[in-house]
């Protein structure tokens, strides 16, 4: 059993909900991210989602774009947050710790190559945004082997059948995408999250994570009530962007965020 699988049993046990909060590595520089994932920790978060800088990141809306391009200015490759997640494990064994990408970074330095790296790293699942689970087996296969989780996005506008497929090829959890559009786009509307929820748990009894608009405690816990899992991003990126000439201020500045969600979740 995966680190990712669990953390969620155990939750699911004490009747809590997972907490998984999302940075992009590197942002605003990347000796910020270390210490931000251990406040995010202390704050509540159970799982990570750690973002892998990247060029082009088409299913992200202007705030996580921006995030990549401050990381990257700082010249932050996939390999420094591989770099990142074996200094985060030095104190922290037990946090799981997803990378959220694209492809590209990952062919770059070849798949058997960043699956050996990304396992002795400590990395417990991995999300590629434009890797469908149509051409992913292989890559599923591998991730398995070296005991990580794939974890694969479903839309508002997905079909049954793809479903079953995205259910079938991932492990660990499913990210349920609440809204249409990149990410930071639209309102929140939990009821349609509780009605595709359901759908989605007709097909699998994989865990459901849910992303994009959660803003603040309300949102967060009313997503706790039908999902397994609470996504948040664009408000903790938003932050640090705020923050970036305070650096020193990232890390107690997002975590308050956090345990507002935390404790708004728990009640």
């Amino acid at each position: 059993m995966s680190r990712i699988q669990q953390c969620l049993q155990s939750l699911k046990q004490q009747g809590r909900k997972a907490l998984i909060p999302y940075v992009t590595a590197g942002d605003p520089e990347p000796g910020v991210t270390v210490g931000l994932m251990h406040a995010m920790v202390e704050a509540g978060a159970d799982i990570i989602e750690l973002g892998i800088p990247f060029s082009d990141p088409m299913a992200d809306g202007p705030v996580i774009q921006l995030a990549c391009e401050r990381a990257l200015v700082h010249g932050t490759r996939l390999v420094d947050v591989l770099e990142m997640v074996k200094n985060f494990r030095q104190q922290d064994s037990q946090t799981p710790v997803v990378l959220m990408g694209y492809l590209n970074p990952i062919e770059a330095i070849g798949y058997d190559n960043f699956l050996t790296q990304a396992s002795e790293a400590g990395v417990d699942g991995v999300l590629t945004v434009d890797l469908p689970p149509e051409e992913a087996d292989s890559f599923c296969e591998g991730l398995k082997a070296k005991g990580m989780d794939a974890i694969f996005l479903i839309a508002p506008t997905t079909t049954d059948e793809r479903i079953k497929r995205i259910c079938a090829a991932g492990s660990g959890y499913v990210y349920y995408v609440s809204v249409k559009g990149v990410t930071g786009s639209s309102a929140l509307d939990v009821d349609a999250v509780a009605s595709n929820v359901d759908k989605i748990r007709q097909h699998t009894s994989l865990p459901v994570g849910v992303g994009f608009g959660i803003r603040d405690a309300e949102s967060a816990a009313a997503v706790a009530e039908v999902a397994d899992g609470v996504i948040v991003g664009s408000v903790l990126v938003n932050k640090i962007a705020e923050l970036q000439q305070q650096v020193d201020q990232i890390p107690a500045a997002v975590a308050e965020i956090l345990v507002s969600m935390r404790s708004a979740m728990d009640q």
